[in-house]
Order: C-alpha cells, then sequence, then structure tokens
C-alpha cells in the first residue's frame, strides 16, 4: 500500500464527473426502495427480488466497473501512468493501493446502500438487509479486482467491462445453469442466503465453491494486475 497514490486515485475519482457517475446508481436504488415502500411493495418477495436483479444483478457489476477500471483505465489511457511508474513505488504496491481505493468505493457506494434499500422496505426481516450487504461487499470486492485487471490489460476496458457484465453476468451466467458457477454476481447471492432465512432467496451456487472462488478471483486478479505493471515500459508501449 502506497499512501501517496492511494490520496491521489481518491482524488481522482471523487473528482466532480466520478463523484456523480459512483452514487447515481446507488441513490437509484433507495429512491426505487422508497417508492417501493410508499406504493405498498415493501414485502419480503419484493425485497429480495429488487436485492437480486437490480441491486446485485445491474448496479453491483456496474459499480464495479466504474471504480476498478476508473482506478487506472484513465491514466494509462492519457499516459500520465508512466509518471507513476517512474516513481521508485514497486508495480504490485500501485496494483495493491489501486485495487484498495476500488474496494472501498465498493463499501461505500454499493454494499451500504444495498443494506439501506432493503431495510427501508423490511427492516431487518429475515436478514434480507444483512444478507444482501455481505453479498454485495464481497462481490463488489471480487469484480474490483477483475474490472482493475481488465484496465491494466487492455485500453478499452469499459467496453471489455460492460460487455462482460451484461453478456456473461447478465445473460449467460444469471440463465444458463451451468455457467452460474462462474459468476461473481451468483456467488454474492450465495453469501446473502448464507446470512437470510427468506424463502424467496435460493443460491444456485453452493458456499464450498463461492466462498473460495471470490477469494481466489481477487487475489489471483490483483497480482496478475501488478505483474502486467511490470511489463509497461516508460515510454508507455507494452
Amino acid at each position: 500500500m502506497n499512501s501517496v497514490v492511494a490520496s491521489i486515485t481518491y482524488r481522482a475519482m471523487l473528482g466532480r464527473k466520478r463523484i456523480w457517475l459512483l452514487a447515481a446508481l446507488p441513490l437509484a436504488l433507495i429512491a426505487v426502495a422508497v417508492l417501493l415502500r410508499l406504493i405498498g411493495g415493501g414485502d419480503e418477495n419484493t425485497a429480495v427480488t429488487l436485492m437480486e436483479k437490480f441491486a446485485i444483478g445491474t448496479i453491483l457489476p456496474l459499480l464495479g466497473l466504474i471504480a476498478g477500471t476508473g482506478v487506472i483505465s484513465p491514466e494509462i489511457e492519457d499516459g500520465t501512468i508512466i509518471h507513476l511508474l517512474s516513481k521508485p513505488i514497486s508495480r504490485p504496491s500501485i496494483a495493491l493501493t489501486k485495487f484498495a481505493v476500488a474496494a472501498s468505493l465498493i463499501v461505500v457506494f454499493s454494499a451500504v446502500p444495498t443494506f439501506l434499500a432493503a431495510y427501508l422496505l423490511i427492516g431487518m426481516e429475515a436478514g434480507v438487509a444483512s444478507g444482501f450487504a455481505l453479498g454485495a461487499l464481497f462481490a463488489g470486492i471480487a469484480y474490483a479486482a477483475v474490472f482493475l485487471l481488465v484496465g491494466v490489460l487492455t485500453k478499452h476496458a469499459v467496453v471489455v467491462g460492460i460487455i462482460y457484465a451484461l453478456v456473461w453476468e447478465g445473460a449467460i451466467g444469471g440463465y444458463v445453469p451451468g455457467a452460474r458457477k462462474l459468476s461473481i454476481q451468483q456467488w454474492g447471492q450465495t453469501l446473502a442466503d448464507q446470512v437470510s432465512s427468506s424463502p424467496f432467496l435460493k443460491a444456485d451456487v453452493a458456499l464450498s465453491f463461492a466462498a473460495p472462488a471470490i477469494v481466489i478471483v481477487t487475489v489471483v486478479a490483483v497480482l496478475w494486475a501488478g505483474q502486467r505493471l511490470r511489463g509497461l515500459s516508460l515510454t508507455g508501449d507494452e
């Protein structure tokens, strides 16, 4: 970890434009929860559906994409990463610091709003709020690591990330039974199911697979990103 790199990254991510990108999605989730509560839709089944389809299924991967690629992709695209790489800071340390910033943003803009939205609907009933907050936390951390790696591997990180989120996570991972084992959002739902006692929440992936998978994917992605940074020359060429 490097405090200077972290400070610079936080300033860039929390600037005027990007802060609105990060805040818009969780605010939309909370607004939907409030609207459902006002019109009398605050039941357990509705809450679980909102968390599965919107919070974990849609908002979380998009926030992971914004945070994960945002901490490093712009610097690679405009060449400013070269100034950072020229400093006496190890490349793995840069990658780890960038990941830590992205992960912390996921906590603030995903895990906390997910808990608040579910709580606004049904309070602490059946552990839905706590379960999905936990799922959003760890799945979001995995997303941050994966999209950080994507940001290092390609200059088209946002396009690749959107395709991954929509095609693999949204379509294939969400509806093809065999592919669900390799879906981060499904792993997050498995963690949620361990905490929640709601009969409306049924995980498709066993905890014995989901928990190690989250750890392995996160660690491998961050380590790979650090090694990939070693391959970036100070002239900006790979």
